[in-house]
């Protein structure tokens, strides 16, 4: 997978409005947190929408509404909307920014500021920094989901969307102004032909005994995969996101920087991993990383811990084969993790200030709460999207992974969705902030200059609270 970065930003009027991968899992940029090296899990059939630009695409109605999004697969949803809906009677007017180099957020804020006709009427945020837009500055844009027509409290409950992405998207006043139409839960992703090298089982039942629950448990998994030659993650990264997604508390607590006691606790476990070898050491989104998938690594790697969009366009893309046989392809499960957590994710908002809310809220509607055949949700779960034979997705609403089939290839046929759907509810989303991008950017490289011996732990917290000090608005004690 080729890093892709747009170095340019410009702004092109072009005659059609982009088409979204969608459920053929070509774009996976939503799913990207924006702290991580920018939009790597994307795959090069994607690379249009890395350039920062202006689309206008025409539905043939006469009145227009605004769509603001980082990648085209937003916009794409919403074209497969229309044309279920051919009477809907609205132009789609489409800006698409990358968030490559953060292009994106001082835009999209200049545009709510600005307001008037060409304001956005429905605009999008990924987990890196949406509760800018639901609770923190910007939020004062977004419109409360009950104000579009919508029946909250019954479709959350008809649609069994998971508690972490509901208390994301509620802004302080209680109102629900954004839901994602993914689920980002994410479950342990592991390699079955080591597990049988090692346990003499692939089971994902089994394997969720061997690696947790806990990092006690986990750990003395490594010690039994590191005496038969094997790693049991790839790097440190590879366990992160499961330690942020999974504290209590956020890096900010009452206006001053906070370090919950299980994310100070990463130093340890990277510094474990490490000392003890338990890993190949690399970064996550570098090409030693992506070796591992393909079991090309200094040594044999059992997984990654991660949601389905990292299987589907991060890991497959990445695995040395297309069909099962070929590289790792087909040698993969998914388990229990040992903590819940989830990671990534693209959260939908309306403006309080539209003037076609009805409108604005079908189509909100019909991407994150329609649990029918006929929306979003369904398509998306079952790789229909885009006709038959697409890429299957975890998806927002539980009700439709339980009704769907989840089995792929990938996994050995595994039904992915019998993981998944418990994950979403492990995760937690109290545990976020609008200024997790830039903390995390710093937590990460101070945690890394522990682990190599160049700084002691103390100097590491230290020289992580002066950067926060430094460069944000929060107090340090």
């Amino acid at each position: 997978m080729k890093k892709l970065i747009a170095s340019i930003l410009c702004a092109c009027m072009i005659s059609s409005l982009l088409i979204g991968c969608g459920g053929d899992g070509g774009n996976a940029a939503t799913n990207e947190p924006a702290n991580e090296p920018a939009n790597e899990t994307e795959t090069d059939d994607a690379a249009t929408t890395e350039q920062a630009a202006d689309s206008t695409g025409s539905t043939g109605g006469g009145e227009v509404i605004n769509v603001w999004a980082f990648t085209d697969e937003v916009p794409g949803m919403i074209e497969k909307y229309i044309e279920a809906h051919p009477d809907f009677g609205y132009e789609i007017n489409t800006t698409i920014i990358a968030t490559t180099d953060g292009a994106y957020q001082p835009a999209l804020d200049q545009a709510l500021a600005a307001g008037g006709a060409d304001a956005p009427d429905i605009y999008c945020a990924e987990a890196a920094f949406v509760l800018k837009y639901t609770q923190g500055d910007a939020s004062q844009y977004a419109m409360p989901y009950a104000d579009l027509g919508i029946d909250v409290p019954a479709a959350l409950e008809a649609a069994d969307i998971a508690q972490y992405t509901v208390d994301i998207g509620t802004n302080g006043d209680g109102n629900l102004v954004a839901l994602g139409y993914q689920a980002t839960g994410g479950a342990f992703i592991y390699r079955r032909s080591i597990a049988q090298d090692v346990w003499g089982t692939d089971d994902p039942a089994e394997i969720a005994k061997k690696v947790g629950p806990g990092w006690d448990q986990f750990f003395t998994a490594a010690e039994e995969l590191k005496a038969k030659g094997y790693g049991i993650v790839s790097g440190d990264g590879d366990i992160w996101h499961a330690v942020e997604n999974s504290s209590d508390a956020g890096w900010i607590v009452d206006g001053k920087l906070n370090i919950d006691p299980k994310r100070e606790e990463f130093l340890d476990l990277s510094k474990k991993l490490k000392d003890n070898g338990y890993h190949n050491d690399t970064q996550d989104w570098q090409d030693a990383w992506f070796a591992d998938m393909k079991g090309e690594g200094e040594k044999g790697i059992l997984g990654f811990f991660g949601p389905a969009w990292l299987i589907n366009y991060t890991m497959a893309p990445n695995c040395g084969g297309e069909a099962v046989g070929e590289g790792t392809y087909g040698d993969w499960a998914v388990c229990e993790p040992p903590i819940g957590f989830f990671w990534g994710g693209t959260w939908i908002m309306a403006n309080k200030d539209t003037q076609k809310a009805e409108a604005v809220g079908d189509i909100i509607e019909w991407i994150t709460l329609d649990c029918t055949e006929d929306g979003l949700q369904y398509k998306w779960a079952n790789g229909t999207l885009n006709g038959e034979g697409g890429t299957k997705d975890a998806v927002a609403s539980g009700t439709v992974m339980s009704t769907s089939d989840g089995s792929v290839d990938f996994l050995g046929g595994q039904n992915m969705f019998e993981a998944f759907v418990p994950a979403n509810q492990f995760a937690k989303g109290t545990n976020l902030t609008q200024y997790d991008e830039t903390i995390n950017t710093y937590w990460r490289d101070q945690v890394r200059e522990y682990t190599a011996g160049n700084k002691s732990r103390e100097q590491a917290i230290a020289d992580f609270k002066q950067q926060v000090a430094d460069n944000l608005d929060v107090i340090v004690e």
